[in-house]
């Protein structure tokens, strides 16, 4: 009854078992016996006959790794491994004759017969072949191996899992060793250019030379030593990177802002279809010209230490409106101022007259 309902539960489960290893299966529980002679079934193993059990068992596990038809390799063949799963059997069974049996084997051997054929598959997790106590051996083998790789794997994954961690920390710890070695840098360079000017005796002749330093204004906010060093660099003129930056772009964009209100006063007005194409290439240069300064804009910010100081890009067409405005505003002043100057000639022009003849009616007759 046991042998059917394995075959039922083998049967019922056979979508999930590979097509090519259904004839293996069924010769395995069929009972079936192989027909290899001895000396064939070590050649097909690559083996000598006098070789331990090890050595058989490693062979078989390379030769089933290299034809079994669900490895990826490139030599899978279902007979192939089928052959050399049969010498397997037939050296193993070799082997299990030539080895003596123990006292307590002798007693399992007569009540072998009276046992079921499958009722050995039932323990062990089907490991191992010969006797009982014989699989129990391989079984403990077993086990033995199994543990060994799951220790391995476990360190590995804990191993995996730290480095990926530290990753991060060993960026952090590249980052700081940089910037002390370039802060180390830069106090070896200027103790050296001290020591230079020193020599030279650029400190003999200083104007304070031999007086105290002067005490400067407290600051509750920092510690004195830092507030009179930046006094001492501010009277020197001394000015940060990101002032400087915003000095260069506040003198650009009034340099740029004139430059195109002077080349619109030139073209004159209304501009005829040559000066049409003049101004278009003026504003094609003046839009390359606000795309460099955008670049400086961006560096700026990135080095600004305030958020509020930040500025934002120029707009070429918003540029270009401001001129255009700028060039009629200034167009009508001079219109108007052309205006009054005429008006104030016609003015001196015709103003004796009248008077003279304001001074005739005045004149009695």
């Amino acid at each position: 009854m046991l042998s059917n309902n394995m075959g039922h539960c083998f049967m019922g489960r056979g979508a999930m078992i590979p097509r090519k290893l259904k004839p293996f299966l069924c010769r395995m529980l069929s009972g079936y016996k192989p027909k290899n002679d001895i000396k064939d079934s070590y050649k097909v193993l690559e083996l000598e006959e006098g070789c331990s059990l090890d050595d058989v068992r490693n062979s078989y596990h390379n030769l089933a790794k290299k034809y079994h038809p669900d490895s990826s390799s490139g030599m899978a063949d279902s007979k192939a491994f089928i052959r050399v799963e049969e010498a397997y059997r037939v050296v193993l069974g070799d082997l299990a004759a030539k080895q003596k049996p123990e006292p307590g084997e002798e007693e399992e051997d007569q009540f072998k017969s009276k046992s079921l054929q499958h009722r050995h598959y039932l323990s062990f997790e089907g490991v191992g072949i010969g006797t009982p106590s014989q699989r129990e051996k391989q079984y403990m083998q077993f086990r033995v191996d199994r543990a060994t790789e799951q220790v391995l794997e476990y360190r590995q994954q804990r191993l995996e899992s730290r480095y990926a961690g530290s990753d991060l920390s060993r960026a952090q710890d590249v980052r700081q060793s940089k910037k002390v070695k370039i802060t180390q840098a830069v106090e070896r360079l200027v103790e050296d250019l001290i020591q230079e000017s020193m020599a030279k005796g650029d400190f003999d002749n200083l104007s304070g030379k031999g007086k105290p330093l002067q005490k400067f204004s407290h600051s509750p906010h920092i510690d004195p030593m830092t507030h009179n060093l930046n006094r001492i660099l501010i009277d020197n003129g001394y000015q940060p990177e990101w002032i400087l930056l915003q000095k260069e772009i506040r003198e650009t964009i009034e340099r740029l802002r004139k430059s195109i209100v002077a080349s619109r006063r030139k073209l004159g007005q209304p501009m005829t279809l040559s000066e049409q194409k003049q101004w278009g290439r003026i504003c094609e240069q003046f839009a390359e010209d606000i795309r460099k300064l955008n670049k400086r804009v961006d560096n700026f910010n990135l080095v600004v230490p305030i958020l509020s100081r930040q500025m934002v890009h120029f707009s070429t067409d918003k540029e270009i409106l401001r001129a255009r405005k700028t060039y009629e505003a200034v167009v009508e002043k001079v219109s108007d101022s052309d205006t009054k100057e005429n008006g104030g000639e016609e003015g001196k022009r015709f103003g004796w007259k009248s008077s003279l003849l304001k001074w005739l009616k005045l004149v009695p007759k």
